[in-house]
């Protein structure tokens, strides 16, 4: 009884058709279709959250943080932003080394856990300089994955978040108000699973005094900021507009406007002609036209009021009479 299916001679014999090309496999339907591979798990980056906007509170976080430190260390630390990038979680942990300063952090109402890693680099250097060093860093060779940090070092540490924490939240304010709570510790990142590996995060840097291998990370998880998408998109303002050097910067700005020049141009009337007529003008030739009851007063081009003209001593004058909209009609409010 036949089971239907081919045998081993059957199939050897067909793959070796197909090999030399004398059984065609490219006939039927959608032979030519390309396809690219998606995972339906997997979180798309493409939702609309808007990079640029954490990037311009990064900058003020930055400015907070560094005024922060520069009260408690007594020092202007060189610190630069680079720009945010979104990555796979399993994609940046392969990026770090232990021993690092690795902080668990809930920012309230946002849902999840964020990261703020401190390379050890960091805090030796703000530990030097806190007991009036020059805040040198250097270490005879790379540290041992399991090193733990000291009580003087932790409470370097701890300083450090502090500042970051406050500078962090005063950034966020003008967006969304924030409670900043920490969570858990850790010296190995592998430790701290604020998502899983295949999960995309928001990767902030910020580098010290110029050093790709002295930084500070702040990781938010992707899927923590998908609800706020909106507000990120928007544009994201720099402060409550109530302080005095915004008042200051508006007033000195609207004092430059009033001070930029203009050039008025009056038109009395037009004559309407040819090419042909204007070619054969000859001195002494007359034109006439009908005066309109009103000049029009121009700037660029652009109409902008009816006016009277006249003789004010031994000048040339107009008289306003009417204001114009964009269209050239007569403004009614």
């Amino acid at each position: 009884m036949s089971t239907g299916l081919l045998s081993e001679e059957e199939l050897a014999a067909l793959q070796e058709g197909v090999d030399d090309g004398s059984i065609a496999v490219d006939t039927g339907y959608n032979t030519r279709v390309r396809v690219r591979k998606h995972d339906l798990a997997s979180e798309d980056s493409t939702l609309g959250i808007n990079v640029g906007a954490i990037e311009m509170i990064n900058e003020r976080l930055l400015r907070l943080f560094r005024l922060g430190l520069v009260e408690v260390l007594r020092s202007t630390p060189k610190i630069a932003p680079l720009k945010s990038e979104i990555v796979r979680y399993g994609d940046y942990l392969k990026m770090l080394k232990s021993p690092l300063s690795v902080n668990m952090i809930r920012m309230n109402p946002l849902r999840g856990f964020s990261l703020v890693v401190i390379e050890p680099q960091v805090i030796f250097s703000s530990l030097d300089i806190f007991f009036g060093g020059f805040g040198s860093a250097s270490t005879k060779g790379p540290l041992p994955p399991t090193r733990l940090f000291t009580p003087t070092e932790s409470r370097v540490i701890s300083i450090i978040l502090d500042i970051f924490y406050r500078a962090l939240r005063d950034a966020w304010a003008p967006v969304l108000k924030l409670e900043i709570e920490q969570a858990n510790s850790e010296i190995n990142p592998q430790f701290a699973q604020i998502a899983d590996e295949n999960d995309l995060v928001v990767l902030s840097r910020f580098e010290i005094d110029n050093s790709k291998d002295t930084f500070i990370d702040l990781v938010h998880p992707y899927a923590s900021l998908k609800p706020i998408r909106d507000v990120l998109r928007s544009r994201v303002q720099t402060g409550d507009g109530n302080e005095s050097s915004e008042r200051a910067w508006h007033a000195e700005l609207k004092e430059a406007a009033y001070e930029s020049s203009l050039e008025l141009q009056v038109l009395l009337g037009h004559v309407p002609t040819t090419l042909h007529t204007l070619q054969n003008l000859r001195v002494g030739d007359v034109l006439y036209f009908k005066k309109p009851e009103s000049a029009r007063v121009n700037i660029s081009d652009i109409a902008v009021y009816d006016a009277d003209v006249g003789v004010v001593d031994t000048q040339m004058a107009i008289q306003v009479k009417n204001a114009l909209n964009v269209t050239g009609q007569i403004e009614t409010h």
